[in-house]
């Protein structure tokens, strides 16, 4: 049983920044890939980045320049540094880690962008 423990979400004014993190409770080189997606109220869920164990990453064209994602392999933990913050920003974010035949999910974490 995987788990994804997602932290640093809350608010901030616009132009500030965030850094959430996702603990994983297994080896991130064990995925195929790993992910951030968020989701607005009475949106669909949108996908933010993903990066693959080759460190290839993409981002959606709203947040390109602005948002980072990175990983520490040693501490099974991966990181989206989140800039210039806009209030279209304002989501659920959730972790995912992407198998061959499953994937799995953190519990989200909320962040909240005011103008």
């Amino acid at each position: 049983q995987v788990q994804l423990v997602e932290s640093g979400g809350g608010l901030v004014q616009a132009g500030g920044s965030l850094r959430l993190s996702c603990a994983a409770s297994a080896s991130l080189v064990s995925f195929n890939a790993m992910g951030w997606y968020r989701q607005a109220p009475g949106k669909q869920r949108e996908r933010v980045v993903v990066i693959t164990n080759g460190g290839l990453t993409n981002y959606v064209g709203s947040v390109k320049g602005r948002f980072t994602i990175s990983r520490d392999n040693a501490k099974n933990t991966v990181y989206l540094q989140m800039n210039s913050l806009k209030p279209e920003d304002t989501a659920v974010y959730y972790c995912t880690a992407r198998a061959d035949l499953y994937d799995y999910w953190g519990q989200g974490t909320q962040v909240t962008v005011s103008a």
